[in-house]
Parts: structure tokens; sequence; C-alpha cells
């Protein structure tokens, strides 16, 4: 298994779901969801196997031996079986606060997106906010999913900023929605 020299845990779980740092062998699913879902991701053109295996190999591995990596990311599994991934991106280790990814498999997302959201989220705030003490983490999101705000606000993100027009998407400018939550462990 993969280990991140940042953390003391490495494997976060509830119940029957848990994030582990990022596994080479989810590295196609993730591809697979990632060009299914291009439509609310910063991607602009499909992935291909060259290509991931090539982020993977170079840029990915790296991070596991970072002091102060620039993102965490993590396999999100149910029963050890890879639903998704995820993390946190764009860290900030000066202000101490770090943007969430997260993109589940296409079938689930379609099925139980508020329920995986929740659990992911869960999950991620124990890294944020215990093991790596950070202020504040937020989302990022396109205005394209509003169902995204409820299942992300039912776990106390406060909508903190909407960045209007602020990206160009299907030949129109859309709106960035930025949600966040504070470190209520104790800083």
């Amino acid at each position: 298994m993969n280990c991140y020299k940042i953390l003391n845990k490495q494997v976060f779980s509830k119940g029957a779901y848990s994030i582990v740092p990022i596994r080479y062998e989810d590295r196609f699913d993730i591809m697979k969801w990632r060009n299914e879902q291009i439509y609310h991701l910063r991607q602009s053109e499909p992935l291909t196997i060259e290509k991931q295996n090539y982020y993977f190999d170079n840029i990915v591995s790296k991070l596991f031996e970072e002091e102060k990596p620039t993102q965490l990311l993590f396999s999100f599994l149910e029963n050890e079986i890879c639903i998704g991934y995820g993390g946190l991106v764009h860290i900030n280790w000066i202000d101490n606060n770090a943007e969430i990814s997260f993109i589940m498999n296409t079938e689930l997302e379609m099925k139980e997106f508020h329920k995986h959201w929740g659990i992911f989220l869960d999950l991620l705030e124990q890294v944020a906010f215990n093991e790596l003490n950070l202020h504040k983490i937020y989302t990022y999101a396109f205005d394209l999913r509003a169902h995204l705000y409820e299942a992300i606000e039912q776990k106390g993100y406060q909508k903190e900023a909407i960045l209007k027009e602020h990206c160009f998407f299907d030949g129109k400018y859309k709106d960035v929605i930025i949600h966040t939550k504070l470190n209520n462990y104790g800083y």
C-alpha cells in the first residue's frame, strides 16, 4: 500500500467505507469516470491510457514522499472495492486550506450521489482537520449540478462565494460556487 509521509494514519474508515492513499490499480477506473464526467471537471480533453499512466508514474508517485505535497489523493472504497476517488488538492500550507476534489463511479453518481458525497466528506475531514490540522477546506464547483450543493450543505458546508461567469463551458460562461467548512476540532 502507498503511504503518505505527511500522514501518521493512512486508512480512514466508516463502516464498509474507507479512503486509502490512491492505489495504482484504480487508475483506469478513475480515468473512465473522469472521461464520463468531463462536463463538470477542469479537464479539457479525455484522458488516454498513456496520459493516465504518465500522471500516476510521474506526478502521483512523488506525492507520497513529499513533506508538504500540493495534493493528497485517495481511493474511496466500499468493502475494499474502489467506487470513487478524491482528496485535498491545491493545498496551501501557509494559509492552512485546501480544495476538496471528489468523483465517484458514474453509476453511483446517478443513484447514490448524496450518500457517497456525505461519507467521503466525513472521511476526508478526518484527514484535513484531525491529521493535517487545516483551518479550512472548500469546494470549487461549476454551477452545473445543483444537487451537489444540497449534498455538501447537508454536511455543514456554507456557501461562501459565487464567482460570476468565471468559466467558459459548452459555449457559455458559468458561475463557480465555493462552499467552505472551517476546522471545528480546535486549532
